[in-house]
């Protein structure tokens, strides 16, 4: 069995014009909200292979948060580059792409593509889109990433800040 955990980076500032859109940090709620929901899934004992992330800072700061919550060390976090800006198709496939020997990743992404792709492979659709450091957690009866699908997908937990 496979679990993916889909993650929506933490909230952003928009304060810092001079910054590209990939070099925006997390604001306070955003500094807040990702080491909660660090410490939420801790709670549940969530033990990650692997956790991915798009380069964006707002996203590679979610998952060092969230890293640090789960005991991890920062390094243990992989760059995806195609994660930022990725439509669904490059989402599964980033996703499909998975080394096998990892059971469980965790993945730090952007909207819209994020909410898409978990509505893409959830059997429980999300209503509306996923708040900011949202995450979805599904199982998957495979043994291989490439073979991730809806068909073999079970929902486990879907949680967010405002719910803790």
């Amino acid at each position: 069995m496979k679990t993916l955990y889909l993650m929506r980076h933490a909230k952003s500032s928009w304060s810092f014009d001079e910054l590209s859109d990939q070099e925006r940090p997390l604001n306070d709620r955003g500094r807040d909200d990702a080491p909660r929901m660090g410490q939420a899934l801790a709670a549940r004992r969530i033990r990650l292979d692997r956790l991915v992330s798009s380069p964006a800072v707002r996203a590679m700061s979610t998952a060092v948060l969230v890293a640090r919550e789960l005991k991890l060390p920062s390094s243990s976090i992989v760059v995806e580059p195609t994660i930022y800006q990725a439509d669904v198709a490059t989402l599964l496939a980033v996703i499909r792409a998975q080394p096998d020997a990892a059971q469980s990743v965790l993945l730090t992404g952007h909207n819209p593509t994020i909410t898409d792709v978990a509505n893409q492979l959830s059997p429980s659709p999300l209503h509306g889109e996923m708040p900011t450091a949202a995450v979805l957690c599904l199982h998957f009866q495979t043994d291989k990433w490439a073979d991730v699908k809806p068909a073999n997908a079970e929902f486990y937990f879907y949680d967010y800040p405002k719910n803790i």
